[in-house]
Parts: structure tokens; C-alpha cells; sequence
């Protein structure tokens, strides 16, 4: 399937240093995730990479065994690999 590049953000319950652990190794084997941001204090995770965002959370649900809430969905362009604008060496 071609999907589209998008950023999702959402909600979970992210209590310890276990529960982190647990989101952050089930992120890390979801392919088609290009990037994640955990924010531990305010409960939100941020993915972003060519995905429908609706197996992406049903994925995240089952291995966490934890709550997902979607709360923004927004469809952004990919991030240019050959050193295009906004290029840092």
C-alpha cells in the first residue's frame, strides 16, 4: 500500500519508568514509523512517518496494552534526505 506521510500526536498514560519503556520498544518495532517524541510529563506521543494513523494506534494498543487516544492527525511532507532546505551538515 502507498501511505501518505503523516504526524500524529496522542494521548496515553505514561506513570513510570516501565511504562515508557514499554511505548518506547513498541514504537521501535513498528516499521513504518520514521520518528517518535515521548513526552513523559504531559502523556503524548508524537509519530511521524508514512502510515495510516488508525493500525498505527491499534498497533501501539496491543503492544502496550494501554489506552490510545488520537488527539491530532496532520499530514506533513517528508523530511528531505539529500540535503535539501533546512539541511544541517
Amino acid at each position: 500500500m502507498d501511505y501518505r506521510y503523516y504526524c500524529m500526536t496522542l494521548r496515553m498514560n505514561i506513570d513510570c519508568n516501565g511504562c515508557y519503556q514499554r511505548i518506547r520498544r513498541a514504537l521501535l518495532q513498528i516499521r513504518e514509523l520514521e520518528s517518535h517524541l515521548i513526552d513523559k510529563k504531559h502523556g503524548r506521543v508524537m509519530v511521524c512517518g508514512a502510515f495510516s494513523p488508525q493500525d498505527v494506534a491499534i498497533k501501539i494498543r496491543k503492544r502496550t496494552n494501554r489506552r490510545v487516544e488520537i488527539l491530532d492527525v496532520s499530514e506533513a511532507a517528508p523530511a528531505a534526505q539529500d540535503g535539501g532546505p533546512g539541511h544541517m551538515p
